[in-house]
């Protein structure tokens, strides 16, 4: 086929391939904004995400920051508490938390945990050294077991005009199940409590 007629076939091929590419485009995009998004968020402490420390700071205030802990389950039979309601802590300093997870089934668990801070503007001061939360988890058919939280809230938190007067912190962790891994069928009464960070952003 010659002519104009060969040449609005190309025309209109041409557009067909241009617009199948735009769409593998933006599948494609869609799917990496997320783990660029997370990404952001552990960065920048954005939308009360945790940072993620290298080491603890140099400099210990007098100034004390109450610190809370909320723990939560999502559609998985494990129970999750924290061994401690709260813990008092000075800024610079770092402490230690523990956390208990207990699969209440007859099969492995795989576990993700997110977590994020109330106010949302101390997510970027709020620092862990250690944390369950780093990793997927795998927690063995009626096994208990303790994770330890290691964390300081950034000195840099007294010179922040919009948090510098932060007196409280609640930390909170959601257990959801681990993306590609199966697990058993939710058959137990889950122990989760609620709190107000329980909407919490994937870290």
């Amino acid at each position: 086929m010659t002519g104009p007629a060969a040449k609005l076939a190309r025309r209109k091929n041409l557009i067909a391939i241009a617009c199948a590419g735009g769409v593998m485009f933006m599948t494609g995009a869609a799917f990496a904004a997320v783990p660029l998004y997370q990404l952001f968020c552990q960065v920048t402490g954005f939308n009360g995400t945790v940072m993620r420390a290298d080491a603890a700071p140099d400099k210990v205030l007098e100034d004390t920051v109450l610190v809370r802990f909320d723990t939560n389950v999502r559609g998985l039979p494990m129970d999750f508490r924290a061994e401690q309601v709260s813990q008092r802590v000075q800024i610079g300093d770092t402490g230690m938390a523990f956390f208990d997870v207990t699969n209440t089934s007859d099969q492995p668990i795989h576990a993700t945990a997110s977590y994020n801070v109330v106010p949302e503007n101390a997510g970027a001061y709020f620092q862990k050294l250690q944390c369950f939360c780093f990793d997927g988890q795998t927690i063995e058919p009626g096994q208990t077991v303790q994770f330890p939280v290691q964390y300081f809230v950034a000195p840099e938190i007294a010179t922040d005009r919009e948090a510098q007067g932060i007196k409280e912190i609640t930390l909170s962790y959601t257990f959801y199940p681990t993306k590609g891994e199966t697990n058993p069928t939710r058959t137990a009464s889950i122990g989760a409590k609620s709190g107000p960070a329980a909407s919490g952003a994937v870290g």
